[in-house]
């Protein structure tokens, strides 16, 4: 805990680009409601939440099935494996880069959902293979993002769980659709459709879930009920829907979520707020904003 503090801060202050990218999403997002002051210490939270993050997945292998309930401490599985057992669909267990997501991650295993996982690789083949050893602790499989949907499909369709991050930023020419955050308008995010579309074709069910790490080194993992949307909703409805789930648990602990990430890559022509500086325009952004703006359509119709 007190490395994870240490080594929060130094990074804060010598990560000069990454700190600039969390203090432009933060006041972005929150404008006036937080002073600079205010904007800075949640910068220096969130780094110090992702260095705990990755400390405590590299600590992970010591957990075990045996021990594994004095470091997590499990909220609303019962329902979840109740719910999980009447759904022909299988279950997706989503989360976001909110509290500590990579021991959210292993406690689906240990609370009885080993899953395939959806998981972005490294550059580097030889840190993606030791930190797939990582996250495959407590039984996953983890896989990369291309060509995810078929593999994801057959096992939603044999009812079985699977688990993914929802704000990867993704391109707007691969599996992506377009949602907004933080205010109307929001702030738009190009993110992955996978999960949205699983749950349209297979009925899977959708459980939010939810981590607070705790000042003693154990981390709260709270499944939420399923998300709900009405019959013949459109992907980017669904996974808007997904999102709403997230983002008041983002604004109740906002020291939490990785802000030092690009997560607005994309500026709309005709934004109505502004966006971070590294926000930039894109034609194909622009096209599939139009997608699926003529499918909103379709669908009032």
């Amino acid at each position: 805990m007190k490395l994870s503090i240490l080594l929060g801060d130094l990074a804060y202050a010598f990560d000069a680009r990454g700190r600039a990218v969390a203090l432009s999403n933060l006041e972005c997002v929150f404008g006036e409601d937080f002073t600079a002051r205010k904007r800075r210490w949640l910068a220096r939270l969130s780094y110090r939440n992702f260095l705990r993050t990755m400390l405590d997945l590299f600590w992970a292998p010591n957990l075990t099935q045996e021990n594994a309930s004095q470091w997590l401490r499990f909220e609303g599985f019962e329902a979840l494996h109740a719910r999980h057992a009447q759904s022909a669909g299988g279950s997706i267990l989503f989360c976001v880069h909110q509290g500590n997501w990579e021991w959210a991650s292993l406690a689906f295993g240990f609370a009885g959902f080993p899953t395939i996982i959806v998981a972005e690789n490294f550059k580097n083949t030889l840190l993606s293979d030791v930190f797939h050893r990582l996250r495959e602790t407590s039984g996953h499989t983890i896989i990369p993002q291309e060509n995810s949907m078929l593999r994801l499909l057959k096992t939603v369709k044999r009812g079985g769980p699977t688990g993914m991050l929802l704000d990867l930023n993704l391109r707007p020419s691969q599996a992506a659709t377009i949602i907004e955050a933080f205010g109307d308008p929001g702030l738009k995010m190009c993110v992955t459709f996978l999960h949205a579309l699983l749950a349209q074709r297979a009925g899977t069910l959708l459980f939010p879930v939810e981590t607070e790490p705790l000042p003693d080194g154990t981390c709260r993992v709270i499944a939420h009920p399923p998300v709900e949307w009405p019959e013949g909703a459109s992907v980017q409805e669904i996974a808007q829907r997904c999102w709403n789930a997230m983002e008041p648990i983002i604004r109740a602990r906002p020291g939490e979520w990785l802000w030092p990430y690009k997560h607005f890559r994309y500026e709309p022509r005709d934004a109505a707020r502004a966006y971070p500086f590294y926000a930039h325009d894109s034609s194909k952004f622009e096209k599939l904003l139009k997608t699926i703006a003529k499918e909103s359509e379709k669908t009032a119709r």
